[in-house]
């Protein structure tokens, strides 16, 4: 598993999270954005990682399809 090389930012809530998540649940960070694509969300790697590294916002849309393939509430993401 890659350790993250930069800081935290701070454009979202839920990024961190989201990505403890898809870590402890076994999925790669490729295999997690075509599920992201399949569920209608265009996404590339690039904007993926801007929002796990919470550097830039994540929409509703993409926190209620993210929510739905790590099967949590989207009030789950935003615990700490």
């Amino acid at each position: 598993m890659k350790i993250r090389k930069k800081s935290y930012g701070d454009c979202n809530m839920v990024g961190k999270k989201i990505e403890a998540l898809r870590k402890e649940q076994g999925f790669k960070q490729k295999d997690f954005i075509s599920k992201i694509q399949t569920m209608g969300v265009d996404m590339n790697p690039t904007s993926y990682s801007k929002l796990e590294g919470q550097i830039r916002i994540a929409t509703d849309k993409e926190i209620y399809v993210i929510a739905k393939i790590l099967n949590v509430t989207t009030d789950e993401l935003f615990a700490e």
